[in-house]
């Protein structure tokens, strides 16, 4: 494993060798998409990749962080790919998670008339909820 120090890759390139992506293809279609950002920028799939980098990808709905360790030209095993790379987690608040159980909770019950966000009647439902479940 040849760690390039002094220029960067190919940002697609680098989601491809890092597993990210299944193929650069992929990894291509989400740079043009708009769904990939590094160091906060939307990136086209050129950009150059070097070590220190925040790349942040929306998949499913659904924002991860990475910083960038280390950048190879090659591809590596599957293994050591996820050397290339740290997972930043999010913390979600405590008010995020009552919410989110109050809506799955309230979901169950069948009282939802959509999939997805909440209508602002909804909403108004699950503020009402919020309040008499807190004593206010």
């Amino acid at each position: 494993m040849s760690a390039s120090d002094s220029g960067g890759v190919r940002l697609d390139k680098w989601l491809k060798v890092s597993c990210l992506f299944k193929t650069r293809a992929l990894a291509t279609r989400a740079c043009e998409d708009g769904k990939v950002k590094v160091n906060d920028a939307k990136a086209k799939p050129a950009r150059q990749i070097k070590a220190g980098d925040v790349i942040t990808i929306k998949m499913r709905s659904k924002y991860r962080t990475f910083d960038v360790l280390k950048v190879v030209q090659k591809s590596i095993p599957k293994k050591l790919a996820r050397e290339l790379y740290a997972e930043q987690v999010n913390e979600v608040s405590d008010d995020a998670k009552e919410l989110i159980t109050l809506l799955r909770d309230w979901d169950k019950q069948g009282k939802r008339k959509y999939k997805g966000r909440p209508t602002k009647k909804e909403r108004r439902q699950l503020d009402d909820i919020k309040d008499s479940s807190s004593g206010h």
